[in-house]
């Protein structure tokens, strides 16, 4: 992996958001009258993007779907955003990687406003020249037009570029790109969904991450 240029996903690679993203979801479907009391059962909302999987897993309209998403906003802006954690390991991964002289991208589906705020209230922002989110429209929540917007706008070669992440959705937006992908296990995509996109590399704990770029 000598591509001087990384780009990480953040839900689920650089931060486990499952409390923040889970009780919003919950919040969010009471605002519908949807009751759902597993906060298990709501995992699979981290990584993809918001609308969609309101739409999907509850057959909501369109209409319908925003208003859960704007339910769901109300309280993540508030609390939800708060309700997360780095993963061991990942600031060590982050100096390293800066020491090797590349330079770091977040590339995330989750809107900028609220990425920015979590890299910056974690103090993990310095360890990137810039983040990049979707905006509260819905622009830019799939991957590879997010991905394809980051290259375009940076001016980066997709050869010397690297995309990690946890979900398929960021594997997918690499390959579409010209990118490498590296598929990290300890987040939310199963063994299936992520060996299903064929990445050049899999690792299953962020040790092997580390211990990746360190040969």
């Amino acid at each position: 992996m000598q591509q001087r240029t990384v780009l990480f996903d953040l839900d689920g690679t650089l931060t486990d958001p499952r409390e923040g993203i889970t009780r919003s979801v919950q919040y969010a479907l009471s605002k519908l009258d949807i009751h759902e009391p597993d906060l298990v059962a709501l995992e699979h909302f981290i990584g993809p993007p918001l609308l969609q999987c309101f739409m999907h897993t509850y057959s909501l309209s369109e209409a319908r779907a925003w208003e859960a998403v704007n339910h769901y906003r109300d309280r993540f802006r508030e609390v939800g955003l708060y309700e997360n954690q780095l993963f061991d390991g990942v600031i060590e991964l982050l100096q390293l990687l800066q020491s090797q002289g590349r330079t770091l991208y977040i590339a995330t589906s989750k809107p900028n406003v609220f990425a920015s705020e979590i890299a910056r209230h974690f103090d993990f922002a310095r360890y990137f020249k810039a983040i990049y989110g979707s905006e509260l429209d819905g622009t830019r929540t799939n991957k590879v037009e997010l991905i394809a917007h980051l290259l375009e706008q940076e001016g980066l070669d997709a050869a010397d570029t690297l995309m990690i992440g946890d979900r398929k959705h960021d594997l997918i937006g690499a390959h579409s790109n010209g990118l490498q992908a590296v598929a990290v296990g300890y987040g939310f995509g199963s063994l299936e969904e992520l060996a299903g996109e064929r990445p050049a590399y899999h690792v299953q704990t962020l040790a092997q991450l580390h211990q990746a770029f360190v040969g």
